[in-house]
């Protein structure tokens, strides 16, 4: 049986709930949405950790945070990493990224942590970690848009098994990378199209981040992912060179800040979209850290122009939400022109096409905007598709739990090739005479934050578990808990730590089961003692 080729599809903070086949009334999705119709619909898969780095490691390793050590952002995941894609590129693959990495780090701005207090005592020159490993040499600022700033910069292939790789990080019109480079061809000041300071001004929206921008919609980020993918796609197709190939297409949209171009921006009216149900400031009996973020933006002490969540109102909601479902549309366009390239190019027949993302967005939930701490089902639950032209019951969906790291398992699978010791996750997707993996009671997720805030004097670190029924969130530090029913209470307005004391230790045993069940296996052994 010939190996199968794969189109990888990711975007950048995409709800599950922002999808057409997922049931959203109002955006327009059609070619995501007939991929799902011809695939495999995952309507409960959630992320490894609600954090761009690390979750994105997850997926290329298939394993937890905690585990590949790239825990949160600012942590380059290690170049000697096995990543699904390397093992893919070692049995003759042609392996290719097309648009944000983010494996290594984006921004050239210290971390927000401080260096442990040790008082008097002196350091080891040269030892300041437990695992010595140069994270700042040259090989680790391949990312950075310093480094991009040099016309001669280019990533050293293979880069994490990709062996071909077009840039183009970071997010709306602030992107960089060989991007910003195809665009200054076009337009050579174009970096007085982007960037703040550099919108057309446009009275309808006030909300934070929210800039109408001046790049032509040809030249955006989402544009130059679709037609690079296509040009790979048709390139591949006339090479006639018989190898498969593995293609990750990853858009930076939808993100902040909120830059769709052109007919995007208008495409969707604050007035024709809802708030969430629970935007709205927070009761004495919701979370204390919730309660925290919302007093700090009453106190006008909210940062509202960085990457760190803040509280919103109805109407900054509805406004965000609008410019939101635009950058979706305009991906929808994008996968669209390269589901198109596919099928012209005589590959769609013998393609898997994968659809996901690398976490959600609180987009008004809870009255929160952006990310943070706080694992809200619109924070940790992301779209997964899986259309295969080989399955035999196409246009399924399953309620089955699924995870980031079950992802590299999957593609593996369908590949031929076994994982390495210490990938974790599952095999989601079944296959002849590859068997599926053991339907998981539960999902762990994990967070480990640069910030001490929310009310926490140490940098956030949290434990959430999820099943069938429940989600508990356990805090470090912290003597309250997050417990909820969510069949009872999808929405998660009424936290049961309190109330449900014996529910509440049932599932943290069963948190701690599931930890040890993840705690890493690799390496081996190489001997008895």
């Amino acid at each position: 049986m010939r190996q199968p080729n794969f189109l990888f599809i990711i975007t950048d903070q995409h709800r599950a709930d922002h999808l057409g086949c997922y049931g959203n009334p109002i955006v327009r999705t059609p070619h995501i949405d007939s991929l799902a119709a011809r695939g495999t619909r995952f309507n409960r898969f959630h992320v490894a950790t609600p954090v761009c780095m690390p979750n994105r490691a997850s997926i290329m390793t298939g394993r937890m945070p905690s585990v590949h050590r790239s825990r949160s952002n600012g942590i380059p995941l290690s170049l000697e990493a096995t990543t699904f894609s390397r093992l893919l590129l070692e049995h003759g693959y042609e392996t290719a990224l097309i648009g944000k990495c983010h494996l290594q780090n984006m921004e050239d701005r210290p971390p927000l942590v401080d260096p442990d207090d040790v008082g008097t005592l002196k350091p080891t020159p040269g030892y300041s970690e437990a695992t010595q490993s140069d994270l700042e040499q040259d090989a680790y600022r391949q990312e950075l848009r310093s480094s991009w700033n040099h016309p001669e910069h280019r990533l050293t292939l293979p880069y994490y098994g990709f062996s071909h790789v077009e840039l183009c990080n970071h997010h709306g019109d602030e992107t960089f990378g060989d991007w910003s480079r195809w665009v200054a061809e076009q337009i050579p000041d174009f970096e007085a199209c982007r960037g703040p300071g550099r919108g057309i001004p446009d009275a309808r929206f006030s909300a934070p981040q929210a800039r109408r921008t001046p790049l032509p919609e040809h030249l955006y980020s989402s544009a130059y992912i679709a037609e690079r993918s296509a040009h790979y796609l048709r390139r591949h197709a006339a090479s006639g060179s018989g190898r498969p190939f593995f293609l990750k297409c990853s858009f930076p949209d939808p993100h902040h800040p909120f830059t769709p171009p052109g007919q995007y921006w208008e495409m969707y009216s604050p007035d024709s979209v809802q708030a969430p149900e629970t935007c709205a400031e927070p009761g004495p009996g919701a979370p204390a850290h919730v309660r925290w973020i919302h007093e700090e933006r009453r106190r006008g002490k909210s940062i509202l122009t960085s990457q760190r969540m803040f509280a919103v109102s109805a109407a900054e909601t509805r406004e965000i939400l609008a410019l939101t479902y635009g950058m979706i549309t305009m991906i929808d366009d994008a996968v669209g022109q390269i589901l198109t390239a596919l099928r012209e190019s005589g590959l769609a027949d013998n393609t898997v096409v994968v659809f996901t993302s690398d976490h959600g967005d609180y987009m008004g939930d809870h009255g929160l905007m952006l990310k943070g701490p706080i694992h809200y089902q619109g924070l940790i639950r992301i779209p997964f598709i899986w259309s295969d032209p080989a399955a035999s019951q196409p246009g399924t969906s399953t309620e089955s739990l699924g995870s980031s790291i079950d992802i590299a398992r999957t593609v593996l699978a369908r590949a031929g090739i076994a994982p390495v010791n210490g990938m974790q996750g599952r095999n989601l997707a079944p296959q002849p005479e590859v068997p599926l993996g053991a339907e998981p009671d539960a999902i762990l997720i994990e967070d480990d934050n640069q910030r001490a805030y929310l009310g926490f004097s140490e940098p956030v670190r949290a434990r959430t578990l999820v099943t069938t029924k429940h989600r508990i969130t356990l805090y470090l530090g912290a003597n309250w808990g997050e417990l909820y029913d969510l069949n009872a209470d999808p929405l998660e307005r009424l936290n049961l730590w309190e109330r449900e004391p014996g529910l509440r230790a049932t599932l943290l045993e069963q948190m701690v089961q599931k930890m040890m069940a993840l705690a890493d296996r690799s390496p081996r052994p190489t001997r008895i003692a």
